[in-house]
């Protein structure tokens, strides 16, 4: 089935690059700019509360749920205003956290695969999270970049997959989704008609529970060595 393929679609997180330390940095930067512009912000609420405020903002709003940009960006104005500051400053927050969002490590066999797979498919990105390939420096390397915002949805509804075939022109079963979650990547992906492949890097046990995908690989090296790349 895999012989009929023509892209080769990739979730970010956790797929390409590790987010943990990602994350971490950027909150820790967030942080640190509040502290010098915003101090009553940080001195009343932690990560913590922060993090908890965004959850019942994307619960009030659950038509908004999927946008990570705009929970977090609309939480920081409402704490600006909560602590007497001007809710302009929220958007210089969010500056800081995004910038440093993009500043991620690749893994070490992400480079030299995705240039041994993007001379034979085209390549492209389906993300839930807010990072910009751009900015990463990848851009160019990808014909189509989607994420949650932009469609309006959050993986794993399959109108998210519907729009990446869209996008590329082709048809789902030409298509091969690759990504580290087995139920937001793969079985969303494989239920939307897509070929799905499982990035297991941390050598994980499947899901007892769901259907294997099509494949499974440890890394980008050896999905590049599967489809003859």
């Amino acid at each position: 089935m895999l012989s009929d393929v023509r892209a080769i679609a990739f979730d970010l997180d956790n797929t390409l690059w590790d987010v943990e330390p990602v994350l971490a940095r950027a909150e820790a930067r967030l942080a640190a700019w509040l502290g010098q512009h915003c101090p009553r912000i940080v001195e009343r609420l932690s990560s913590e509360d922060m993090r908890r405020a965004r959850e019942q903002l994307a619960h009030r709003e659950p038509h908004r749920a999927h946008d990570l940009s705009y929970l977090r960006l609309t939480a920081l104005e409402a704490h600006a205003r909560e602590h007497g500051y001007e809710a302009r400053l929220a958007a210089e927050a969010f500056a800081v956290f995004l910038a440093a969002r993009n500043e991620v490590q690749l893994f070490a066999d992400v480079a030299p695969a995705l240039a041994r797979l993007g001379a034979r498919f085209a390549l492209a990105s389906l993300s839930n999270g807010n990072a910009d390939l751009g900015c990463i420096g990848l851009g160019d390397l990808f014909a189509v970049s989607l994420n949650a915002r932009q469609i309006g949805a959050a993986k794993p509804e399959r109108r998210c997959f519907e729009r990446l075939a869209a996008e590329l022109g082709l048809d789902s079963d030409e298509i091969l989704y690759v990504g580290d979650d087995p139920l937001l990547d793969v079985a969303a992906a494989r239920a939307a008609g897509l070929e799905s492949a499982w990035m297991n890097r941390r050598a994980r046990e499947w899901p007892q529970e769901l259907p294997p995908p099509d494949l499974v690989v440890g890394d980008c090296a050896q999905l590049a060595a599967a489809l003859g790349a």
